[in-house]
């Protein structure tokens, strides 16, 4: 090998990976965590490595792979979204993503189709969770909308954000505001880039 044509370091998975050619429809999505981890892994946000963030505390464990959209921010844009939260989550904005087969690794990007979304609110912060299939997945094939996803896929996913920091005898910390079709989830991606380039390219 010519170590001269050698890249010595990846692309930061937030900063360094393209939202894709065909964005807001279909995106890159780089994975944190994996249905049923009883980890919490994040993106280390300075190194771009993934991180141990916590144990889960309780049952509560992720029903899809799960993680963010590179290039995005959740700031002023997503958050006016919104009719409740306060502001945005200071954080990528974060992806769901169903796959037929089940895909057992994390600290991967995919290409996915947006479906839709989860309008999470979070002790006041706004946190759109992007409902997502694999994009190369035939069984999903003839899948545009998140009306056309079965309802139970849904309500796991929304009891898991209204469970995973939720602590027995405190107040619960989040609620969701709405589930939206594919086309609020497009303005969230866009509102997404947009807050990015506005913090980040500047």
């Amino acid at each position: 090998m010519d170590k001269k044509n050698f890249q010595m370091s990846r692309p930061h998975p937030w900063h360094g990976i393209n939202i894709g050619l065909d964005s807001p429809k279909i995106v890159k999505a780089y994975i944190e965590i994996i249905p049923n981890d009883l980890i919490k892994y994040e993106i280390c946000k300075e190194t771009g490595y993934i991180k141990v963030d916590r144990p889960q505390k309780f049952s509560s464990v992720p029903p899809t792979l799960y993680g963010f959209i590179p290039q995005t921010y959740s700031a002023e844009k997503t958050a006016a979204l919104s009719k409740i939260g306060d502001h945005g989550d200071s954080d990528p904005v974060d992806i769901c993503v169903l796959s037929e087969l089940p895909i057992n690794r994390a600290d991967i990007i995919m290409e996915v189709r947006v479906i839709g979304g989860i309008r999470l609110i979070d002790t006041g912060e706004v946190d759109d969770k992007i409902v997502a299939v694999l994009n190369c997945d035939t069984f999903y094939s003839g899948v545009s909308d998140i009306s056309q996803i079965n309802p139970v896929v849904i309500d796991r996913l929304r009891h898991y954000f209204l469970s995973y920091k939720t602590i027995p005898g405190e107040a619960i910390k989040t609620q969701i505001e709405s589930i939206y079709g594919a086309l609020e989830a497009y303005k969230v991606i866009e509102c997404g880039r947009e807050d990015y380039n506005k913090h980040f390219k500047k």
